[in-house]
């Protein structure tokens, strides 16, 4: 059995958030020696080498970007542990039912862009105003690669809006749920007598590889010419009249009257919207309030 204290842990996490051993005994308040004789002991228990060391500090092995997943989601269950307790205390004194009591602390949420400008801010409007002691902590990442899920596998969100469907499904040591089924649209510049006629535009967040395969059926679509960076800089492009997109609806909320949006018609793709987080944040108060929050704007 393998048993490491959570003072252990929180070197390790130092050590990767540093970038070395000095840095992190800095940081601890310790001595470059403690750092190093604590990080030795944990890998003769878990029998890997978590770092490489080198001139230029430290940087975690595959090993050790496993082990830190799994340090800072401990770490922050201790965190939850103790904000839930104090809740539970109070609720109790107060003679009221168990979680009733005042959450407070940090809540730690990774989004894609558009979801973080057009889902978070009204469900959190609402968390914050019946809790109050919630302190939201929102960290916008690409939905590329590991994306937002990664964010929370890695024990750096509570919980992540996410794209969801068979192309990219929950990973299974996560839980999660479809919040909104969106449609795709075709907008290009408002009055242009030709909009099929400009240059597409995308970018590399934008689709699933199930939209792709509808993007290669359309005949009238042709290749993306223009790559841009995000889908706040495919709007622009488009309300200037440099091109037309294939864009999802939650991208187009707010679009500026200079663009004009086309429906296209029942055989659109979509694109699920939903969240992510773990089997034990699932359960704790804070992130079962923001999930009831999502799903009351969503619904």
């Amino acid at each position: 059995m393998t048993d490491l204290a959570p003072r252990e842990l929180r070197v390790l996490v130092a050590v990767a958030d540093a970038g070395g051993f000095s840095a992190a005994a800095v940081a601890l308040g310790m001595t470059q020696s403690a750092v190093s004789h604590s990080v030795r002991g944990s890998e003769r228990r878990l029998g890997a080498v978590l770092f490489d060391r080198g001139r230029s500090g430290a940087s975690p092995t595959p090993a050790g970007e496993a082990t830190l997943g799994y340090a800072r989601r401990v770490l922050r269950l201790l965190e939850v542990m103790g904000s839930e307790v104090r809740a539970t205390a109070s609720a109790a004194g107060a003679g009221r039912g168990p979680g009733a009591g005042v959450l407070a602390g940090p809540l730690r949420i990774a989004a894609f862009r558009s979801a973080a400008l057009h889902l978070l801010p009204r469900a959190l409007g609402r968390l914050t105003e019946r809790h109050p002691g919630i302190v939201p902590e929102v960290r916008i990442v690409r939905e590329v690669g590991r994306g937002t899920a990664g964010e929370v596998l890695d024990g750096r969100a509570d919980l992540g809006i996410a794209t969801l469907g068979t192309t990219s499904p929950v990973p299974p040591e996560l839980v999660g749920g479809v919040l909104v089924e969106e449609g795709y649209a075709l907008v290009h510049p408002a009055g242009h007598p030709a909009p099929r006629s400009l240059p597409l535009i995308d970018w590399t967040e934008n689709c699933t590889s199930y939209t792709r395969e509808w993007w290669a059926g359309q005949e009238w679509l042709p290749p993306a010419t223009v790559q841009a960076e995000d889908d706040g800089a495919v709007l622009s492009m488009v309300s200037t009249g440099f091109g037309m997109a294939v864009m999802p609806e939650l991208s187009l909320v707010g679009a500026p009257p200079s663009v004009e949006i086309t429906d296209l018609g029942p055989e659109r793709p979509t694109r699920s919207v939903g969240y992510v987080t773990t089997p034990e944040l699932a359960s704790s108060l804070a992130v079962r309030a923001l999930i009831r929050e999502l799903r009351a704007i969503a619904g």
